[in-house]
């Protein structure tokens, strides 16, 4: 693969903003559970409510 060909690395759409973003080399290890694009949308994840109750 020539460097700067990044159609051809996997991808997935960021859990946070919903963009898709490609696969880094310094994800080698962890790509499966990577799920948000950068440190920004990390940070700003969707909030999940636990204690929803439904009448």
């Amino acid at each position: 693969m020539s460097k700067g060909n990044k159609r051809y690395l996997p991808s997935k759409d960021c859990l946070s903003c919903g963009l898709p973003f490609s696969w880094r080399k310094k994800w080698v290890r962890d790509w499966d559970s990577v799920k948000y694009c950068s440190d920004r949308c990390r940070q700003n994840k969707p909030k999940v409510r636990s204690h929803v109750r439904e009448f």
